[in-house]
């Protein structure tokens, strides 16, 4: 298996089990909401637009530039995007087109 061993355990199961199970943008929010705090889901959202930035070909200075985070930071997100689990190249290329559909509905 690709992903860390250390990270598997029943309870993390039954989380991404019930992430799996809601079926809107709306629902993730409300999850995320009680789950997390504001700052770790900003969090968790600007290392996902790094990555999907670096997976476009964005540089390091526009990536500061839009996020604001640290070049070490993104540096690390770009060893995860290269040679990680291939959990932010799944996510991305799934993605669906923004200007196709409404994303307000998950699936």
């Amino acid at each position: 298996m690709s992903y860390d061993e250390r990270l598997r355990s029943p309870a993390t199961d039954r989380l991404f089990t019930a992430m799996m199970h809601l079926e809107t943008l709306e629902e993730f929010y409300q999850l995320f909401e009680d789950l997390c705090t504001i700052g770790e889901i900003k969090t968790l959202a600007s290392r996902f637009r790094a990555a999907e930035m670096l997976y476009h070909g964005a540089t390091y200075e526009d990536i500061v530039a839009e996020t604001g985070m640290s070049s070490a930071t993104i540096s690390r997100i770009k060893r995860f995007l290269l040679y990680g689990a291939e959990g932010y190249t799944l996510a991305i290329e799934r993605l669906p087109d923004p200007k196709a559909r409404d994303e307000t509905d998950i699936h």
